[in-house]
């Protein structure tokens, strides 16, 4: 695939960061492609995360104080909404997701016609996953299915594709990991057709010294079932 094949018109990508001063470089270097159409949302980082990515060549929108995942994740898709973005892809920032995965994702939207794509590592490759973060996540996607009805193989995957319709259908309002569940039972609620991609997901020892701990889990899990009962 030819890079102007892959730098889709209308194509923004959405990388919330919170201190990824350590990889945030090199995951835009992986998005060169779709340059300059990515913005950062440095959410109130005590590092050079925001220096990082304008260096880089990303858009960067930064929060006054450290509001979360999920509150960074609706300014960034804001932002590139107010830019007439045609689709929106959210894409995490500290070097798991795969830039060859946004190709996959956006053919799959464009031959299902589906309003949303969403990643999973479960249809794709994971390698050294941690034992806790598979039940953990195997656990949110029970939740999940309980929750919302969908049939989901992968219910954390930061990785997604929206049409510009469908984003402008979801509002964001759980600040923290939560916001992962609350995006999904708005795809249920607003009836947007989903396709599941497979996608790989790499686990370094960086991501999980960043974000897989033991409290880490225990917190998503305490996010997901406080989103369901404050539904």
């Amino acid at each position: 695939m030819t890079t102007r094949e892959r730098r889709k018109p209308g194509l923004w990508v959405v990388v919330p960061a919170y201190n990824e001063a350590g990889a945030i470089g090199e995951v835009l270097n992986g998005l060169h492609e779709y340059l300059p159409r990515v913005v950062v949302v440095d959410d109130g980082s005590s590092d050079r995360t925001g220096e990082i990515a304008l260096e880089s060549g990303a858009a960067v929108v930064r929060h006054a104080i450290n509001l979360g995942q999920g509150a960074a994740l609706q300014t960034g898709i804001d932002y590139a909404l107010a830019r007439n973005a045609a689709r929106v892809c959210t894409f995490d920032a500290d070097g798991q997701h795969d830039p060859d995965s946004i190709a996959a994702l956006y053919a799959a939207l464009t031959s299902s016609g589906a309003d949303v794509a969403l990643g999973s590592r479960f249809l794709g490759s994971t390698p050294q996953m941690p034992a806790l973060r598979r039940s953990t996540l195997r656990a949110a996607v029970a939740l999940t299915r309980l929750q919302t009805g969908l049939r989901l193989t992968d219910a954390h995957n930061g990785l997604r594709l929206f049409t510009r319709a469908a984003a402008e259908r979801i509002c964001i309002r759980q600040p923290g990991m939560a916001h992962a569940s609350e995006i999904l039972a708005a795809i249920a609620h607003e009836r947007l057709h989903y396709v599941e991609v497979p996608t790989r997901v790499n686990y370094t020892a960086y991501s999980i010294a960043k974000g897989q701990s033991v409290t880490n889990s225990v917190k998503i899990l305490f996010d997901l079932v406080y989103a369901a009962w404050t539904r």
